[in-house]
This record gives C-alpha cells, structure tokens and sequence, in this order.
C-alpha cells in the first residue's frame, strides 16, 4: 500500500539533475516530482479542464457541448453551468450538483450537457484558517493573500458556516440570449446561519477571453439544499484550501453557434456586469 507520501533515495545524477531544474524553473522538489511522476503515470496533476470559453457564454453560446461524464474524468471538482444556462453547477467530491431558479438543488445525471464547465483534481497545496470575514471583498482580499501569484490559475475551497451568503442563479435561456440579458432574469436567494462550501477559482486577468477573471464562486449547503453562484457573504471562521494549477485544458465546442461567433471583442466589462449583478 502506497502511503501519502514518501521518502525516496536519489541517485546522486538523479539529485543534481532536480536541484539544477528548480533552481532554473524556481519550482520546488516537491512539485516537479510529482509532476514527473503524473506524466510518467500518465495522469493530471494541477491541471485546470475546461470546457468552452467565457467570451461564448457572453455572445451567446449557451448549447451544451460536453456531457458531465467527460467532465467527471478529469476532475473532482469544480464550477459550471448547464444547456441553455440552467441554473448554477457545483462539482464537489466527485459529485456534480445542479442548483436551480426554483430555490431547489439536486444532483446531477452524468449524461447532462455543459456549455461551460471549469474542473481539476483538487489538491490542497495551501491552506489556512481565517477569521471575521465581514464581505465578499474582504475573503477576495485574504485570498490575494494566500495565492502563489497572479498569473496562475488557482482552484479554491472554502468549507465553514456562514452568517450570510447570497446567491444567484441563472434562469434558463433561449439559445442565442447573450449573458447580460440573461442574468438581467435571474433569481436571488439569502442565506442565513448556514454551514456549506464555496467552489471556485481565480482566474488570471490576461486569460479573460477564455475564463472569468478574477475570483468565481459557487456555494453549496453541507445539506445539499441550497446552492449558486455566491454575490456576498459574511462569516465568523472559514478554512481556505488552494491547488495551484500550472496547465490549462482547453475543450472548443464544435457548433454551429460557438464556431460562427463573434468572439473577438473584450468581454470584461459584459462578465464583470453579469458575474456581479444584483436584481
């Protein structure tokens, strides 16, 4: 039985070789080990899958493209959305839930289809508790604390109970309905004295065509009742865990819609607008 970890004996050609790769790529032993040991072992390893780019959902392309099972063989956890933008994706442990605009939440078949999912197999490399988390900025800001750097992407799991959160979640829409006016439906939910997690990821300012820049959130109940994309939130002690993902896999939808869109225009100001809205 193979433990947690281990302790290996290095060949002197061996040891030379890895101190001379990190001190060139400034990576740790620790990491370039275990990165030679996924792909000797052919499997991801802080490797961040998505499917589709931020810039179709805002023109529009809301038309499922991969089914969750794909997603499943690529991550444990993660963050999406479903055809026809149909409420808010949660994927914890291995488990993909669905919350909807009805208020309800409920798991989800893995047949479903996704227009935009972001995944990983989560791997705590960072963690820490924090206290007196008075707003949504003010976890952003302990996060900006906490993370590697800015030019990386970085999966994020908050576990605790919440004084507060609130959340939206998306109704469902006509194919060809950009974000914006989407959003401008959606439905809001409050949240009080509420213990769950919030899923998510940060994702560097340059990669705004393909991602959501900056922080993206989604919140479960430990219950599994209530869940969605999280707009606020206030809470007395949380336990942050992050997974520095230094690889991005990239799915392309192959529709009509995605490969006849205009996707050259700067989405930012759409995303920042539909992300943050508040009815």
């Amino acid at each position: 039985m193979v433990q947690d970890s281990l302790k290996l004996n290095l060949s002197r050609n061996l040891k030379e070789a890895l101190s001379h790769y990190c001190e060139q790529s400034g990576d740790t032993p620790e990491r370039a080990a275990l990165r030679a040991l996924a792909d000797f072992l052919d499997i991801e390893h802080h490797t961040v899958y998505q499917v589709s780019t931020s810039g179709a959902l805002v023109e529009g392309v809301l038309q499922g493209a991969v089914p969750l099972r794909e997603v499943l063989k690529h991550g444990d956890f993660g963050l999406g959305t479903f055809h026809g933008l149909d409420g808010e994706g949660i994927l914890l442990d291995g488990q993909c839930w669905q919350a909807l605009s009805d208020g309800t939440v409920r798991p989800v078949d893995a047949a479903q289809m996704t227009p935009f999912w972001v995944a990983t197999r989560f791997q705590s490399e960072k963690d820490a508790r924090i206290q007196d988390i008075r707003s949504i900025d003010d976890l952003y800001a302990r996060l900006d604390a906490m993370r590697l750097s800015d030019n990386i992407f970085t999966g994020i799991r908050i576990e605790g109970f919440f004084s507060r959160v609130d959340v939206r979640v998306a109704c469902k829409s006509e194919m060809g309905t950009d974000l914006v006016t989407a959003t401008h439906n959606q439905a809001e939910f409050h949240f009080a004295n509420v213990e769950g997690t919030l899923v998510g990821f940060y994702t560097p300012e340059y990669a705004h065509t393909i991602g959501v820049p900056g922080y993206h959130l989604h919140f479960i109940s430990r219950d599994r009742t209530q869940g969605g994309h999280v707009l606020g939130l206030v809470a007395n002690s949380l336990d942050i865990a992050l997974d520095f993902g230094n690889e991005l896999k990239l799915i392309l939808p192959e529709s009509s819609s995605f490969l006849n869109a205009d996707l050259t225009g700067d989405t930012r100001s759409a995303l920042e607008k539909a992300e943050k809205a508040r009815n």
